[in-house]
């Protein structure tokens, strides 16, 4: 169910991203935007942990900063990977990284919900 959730929310950000930065962002289509997701959301999951643990040092030197390259870099790994799905520089990539970092942290935590009456 994470994974799902995790996937719907990079595809929400990967289109918004794509009407707002149309210069920097590069989404062909919706499903490109949909492979993108999933394979970004497979990427998190598989390949992510281990470039935690090889960046350890950095991370803690940099109080944590060091892991929105990581998500830029695999945000460009996916646009390796996926075509249709292209950035016009790793700055456009770290940007995204941010936004997707935000609405991680704003909508990913919500799994419990309490129904009061």
């Amino acid at each position: 169910m994470r994974f799902i959730m995790q996937a719907a929310i990079n595809m929400a950000v990967f289109l918004a991203c794509a009407l707002l930065f149309p210069n920097g962002f590069i989404l062909e289509n919706m499903l490109a935007a949909a492979i993108a997701a999933l394979v970004l959301a497979a990427l998190n999951q598989l390949l992510k942990p281990a470039l935690l643990m090889v960046a350890l040092p950095l991370l803690v030197l940099s109080l944590g900063a060091f892991s929105l390259v990581i998500n830029a870099a695999m945000l460009e790994l996916t646009a390796y990977l996926v075509p249709g799905f292209a950035f016009a520089n790793f700055w456009w990539a770290l940007l995204v990284a941010v936004l997707l970092t935000v609405a991680n942290l704003i909508f990913m935590d919500r799994t419990h919900i309490d129904i009061r009456r």
